[in-house]
């Protein structure tokens, strides 16, 4: 089955920005980040794998100050943008969980 949810237009995620949606999936509320960085989207499921609770503090900040990592909120974890490994933080080793996407005629949508 090739079913897919919008998330939000292009446009609304400009190269370097992070965004947070809450989306309706198989009748569940899914909270998922989305960040652009050299022109792709990239998406996970905004849960920290070391206390499951979202990642921000503030909506829509994900990224470190120079936006090169993703950066949990409560306890500064840091994940690379392209992959999700947790690379500094009490989950180091482990990753957010990737969901997958396209973007298609201007906007991004979700694969369920």
């Amino acid at each position: 089955m090739n079913a897919k949810t919008f998330i939000c237009n292009s446009a609304d995620l400009p190269e370097g920005s992070s965004r947070g949606y809450q989306i309706e999936r198989d009748g569940a509320d899914l909270a998922v980040i989305l960040i652009r960085k050299r022109g792709q989207a990239y998406a996970y499921h905004n849960l920290c794998p070391h206390v499951a609770i979202p990642l921000e503090w503030v909506e829509h900040e994900f990224l470190t100050s120079d936006g090169s990592l993703i950066q949990c909120a409560n306890h500064g974890a840091l994940f690379v943008i392209e992959n999700g490994q947790c690379v500094s933080g009490p989950c180091a080793g482990q990753a957010l969980r990737a969901l997958s996407i396209c973007e298609v005629d201007g906007g991004i949508y979700l694969h369920h």
